[in-house]
């Protein structure tokens, strides 16, 4: 009987030992999938801190560009002004001709 007892000690020893494994094994898997959501956690991280300094550089330049738009339009007014004074000119040239011929006859 004693070892009827034992074989039965024995195989239900063997049987939990095998349901600790098989428990350990389910706990490694968790464990893995939770180390993947650290690294996802952590690659997110870094994929937002990313897009941050995208983003601020983005803005950087979209205010450079806008203040060279407008140093752009005040160069063009500007030159407008010339043309005008350029086109003024001109015509009081074309004035002081029709003077000159007429002083010369």
């Amino acid at each position: 009987m004693a070892s009827a007892s034992s074989s039965s000690a024995r195989h239900l020893f063997d049987d939990s030992k095998k349901r600790l494994c098989a428990r350990v094994g389910v706990n490694v898997n968790n464990l893995g999938s939770v180390a993947r959501q650290v690294v996802r956690g952590s690659k997110t991280n870094e994929i937002m801190h990313q897009t941050l300094k995208n983003f601020t550089q983005v803005d950087v330049v979209s205010d450079y560009s806008n203040q060279n738009l407008q140093k752009m339009s005040l160069i063009l007014q500007h030159v407008g002004y010339q043309y005008d004074v350029m086109e003024d000119s001109v015509n009081h040239l074309d004035y002081l001709k029709e003077q000159v011929t007429a002083m010369e006859r």
